[in-house]
């Protein structure tokens, strides 16, 4: 099968999962000083006969991003879409073991490994550590944190803490860290405040960006 005709399958196929655990869909646009930012991220269980939760949790995450300085040739939109499944059994305390595909520029990479969830009503716990599933893999470190009091009967505090890490074993690739911070306000379905992302490359010397502006969110 060819490349594109593998990325369509798989494209396809995300889209069937989607749509099997389909929820609330929230949808935030970040306007920051150098790039603007589309971002659609959500984590539900699949439903059983029932209607209730079962013990697979499905997670999604597409990302685009354009940078101001684009020209025709150099600083290129970027995109990247990651969907995972995971089987989380009461028994695990929240662990759970997890299989995670993603689309990045530079290609498909499919991993393996495990995952923390705790979804309460107020607090959100997201976090997995996965390998990719060839010789000398890069493990991924990923961490979302969120908390939303009650401030009053219509509005909540919105925070939110993001920390995407990339840990290389060949020693011939560079370090990734990133983190995203959300902080503002929650009315109903609707998101907004200000927002910053901050990331560096490297191994000894690293090369440092930022992002920072401000989000609105809409789960639809």
């Amino acid at each position: 099968m060819g490349t594109s005709k593998k990325y369509i399958g798989l494209l396809a196929a995300m889209l069937l999962l989607r749509s099997m655990a389909f929820a609330q869909i929230p949808v935030e646009i970040l306007a920051g000083d150098n790039k603007a930012v589309l971002d659609i991220m959500f984590f539900k269980y699949f439903k059983n006969k029932t209607k209730s939760n079962s013990k697979f949790l499905f997670f999604n995450r597409n990302r685009a991003s354009v940078d101001y300085k684009m020209t025709s040739s150099t600083n290129l939109p970027q995109f990247g879409f990651t969907e995972a499944i995971s089987y989380n059994h009461e028994k695990l305390l929240g662990f759970a073991p997890v299989i995670v595909g993603q689309i990045l520029g530079s290609g498909f990479h499919t991993k393996a490994g495990i995952q923390f969830a705790k979804i309460r009503k107020d607090i959100t716990l997201f976090a997995w550590l996965v390998s990719e599933t060839k010789r000398q893999p890069t493990l991924d470190l990923f961490f979302l944190g969120r908390y939303t009091p009650k401030l009053s009967d219509k509005i909540n505090l919105f925070s939110q803490l993001e920390l995407v890490n990339a840990i290389p074993s060949n020693n011939q690739k560079s370090f990734s860290f990133t983190q995203r911070i959300r902080l503002g306000l929650k009315i109903s379905e609707l998101q907004f405040g200000l927002a910053s992302d901050f990331s560096e490359i490297g191994r000894r010397n690293f090369a440092r960006t930022s992002n920072i502006g401000a989000f609105i969110r809409y789960e639809y």
